[in-house]
């Protein structure tokens, strides 16, 4: 690696940041009261290993099972000065995975390692990879660094942050900023953008936010309109429940939004319905839900049931590559990490119980409707000590050749891109 553009990136990441922390420090002091600091984060060990099937394209590559090794550590840090708040989160990321080895993430599959996080996209580069092989990857990044005013009625955030919007607790069609993958294991953190934020509290309780992101082709590296998201979201809460108001200029093109939850017979229904401008013309996606709590065999139980439609998802049983190529706006939403299935409908259930008051067993399946095809998980998370958790999941793919979850249709004739059952497990320490 050479030493010119290693340095250059590490001046831009620096000068960021530090740029952020003096902006903060010099509001700082001239905000009244005491100073607040808090330092914290986490090291989380992470395994995943996932089976391969015999007529898997990716067999050739990979062998009856890929590996996945990852090291993950974020540093945590927060100050406050009156109504000013500086936070950072910096993060070392160390990733070992066979899928690395010349395997992208492609529709259906569990390969989460076969991208590493980078800001190609994102208006601020700070991101450094220190190393970088082929079958592993270390680098430091920064996922948080904003700087926060807090008035009476307004809030008021510029820098990397992340923000969640919509009803969906599975399925969240109107969460267009960096959503969880619904099969996600660890949903912690998102990953962070770089915005300007503004909410403005009405006395009825209502508010209005306010969210600017700019962004980089990721082509040419430069900030284009046409790459960045401006969206307006209104919140009110009525006697009948909460309901969401959401309008966006989102890569270009307009993105309008309907949600809203309220409470009935002891759970809480929800519901978003989201229309999106696409070039060949437009297409909707929605989902609704319901969240129940209740106490069964002396232990407390929590389910939710989901419905998902996707406008985006191809209409028919056909899988293939060719399909999926002949698709541009669900590649496109596929690419950016917005969408994360192929097909327009789907079902999602979850429970959790509560077997212990430090361990929660979580089955939870994903199913397909059309093909038909399903991904069924068991997640356990046992608190093992105070600052120590263990968090095991098992995944397994349902479906035949040609669908979904089962694998879908390759270039080569009898081979599908699928995987088999995969194995979870991570090792958190919190300090």
């Amino acid at each position: 690696m050479k030493t010119g553009p290693m340095m250059a990136r590490l001046v831009r990441i620096t000068v960021a940041v530090w740029g952020c922390t003096a902006a903060a420090v010099m509001a700082f002091e001239q905000g009244p009261g005491n100073t607040d600091w808090t330092f914290g984060g986490h090291t989380k060990l992470q395994y995943i290993g996932t089976t391969i099937p015999g007529n898997s394209v990716l067999q050739d590559l990979a062998g009856d099972a890929l590996q996945e090794g990852n090291l993950e550590v974020r540093l945590k840090f927060s100050a406050r000065w009156g109504r000013w708040d500086f936070n950072a989160h910096g993060q070392v990321i160390s990733v070992y995975s066979e899928a690395l080895a010349g395997l992208s993430s492609l529709p259906g599959l569990f390969l989460p390692g076969a991208d590493v996080i980078n800001d190609k996209r994102r208006w601020f580069d700070l991101t450094h990879q220190v190393h970088t092989g082929d079958q592993n990857a270390t680098l430091v990044r920064f996922d948080r660094a904003s700087v926060t005013y807090s008035g009476a009625n307004t809030v008021l955030r510029f820098g990397r942050q992340a923000i969640s919007w919509g009803n969906g607790l599975l399925f969240t069609p109107m969460d267009i900023f960096n959503p969880f993958d619904p099969t996600a294991i660890d949903k912690e953190y998102k990953s962070g953008d770089d915005m300007l934020y503004a909410q403005y509290l009405f006395s009825n309780g209502d508010d209005a936010q306010v969210v600017a992101v700019v962004r980089r082709n990721p082509l040419n590296g430069e900030v284009e309109q046409d790459q960045s998201s401006f969206a307006v979201k209104y919140h009110a809460i009525r006697s009948l429940g909460e309901f969401d108001l959401m309008a966006s200029r989102h890569y270009g093109q307009a993105v309008l939004g309907l949600g809203l939850s309220s409470g009935l017979g002891g759970s809480v229904w929800r519901g978003d319905l989201v229309w999106n401008e696409t070039e060949s013309g437009s297409a909707w996606t929605a989902v609704a839900g319901v969240t129940a709590s209740w106490v069964g065999a002396g232990h407390n139980w929590t389910g939710l049931f989901e419905y998902f439609y996707s406008g985006f998802g191809l209409s028919g049983r056909d899988y293939s590559v060719a399909a999926l190529a002949a698709d541009p706006a669900l590649l496109a939403r596929l690419a950016r990490g917005e969408l994360f299935n192929i097909g327009r409908h789907y079902l999602g259930a979850s429970v959790t119980l509560e077997a212990t008051p430090l361990l929660d067993l979580t089955p939870n399946i994903f199913v397909n409707l059309t093909d038909p095809s399903a991904y069924a998980q068991l997640v356990v998370s046992y608190d093992w000590k105070q600052d120590l958790q263990l968090l095991l999941a098992l995944n397994i793919p349902i479906g035949p050749d040609g669908s979904e979850y089962g694998g879908i249709d390759a270039v080569q004739t009898g081979k599908y891109i699928s995987t088999g059952a995969a194995l979870f497990a991570q090792l958190a320490w919190y300090f």
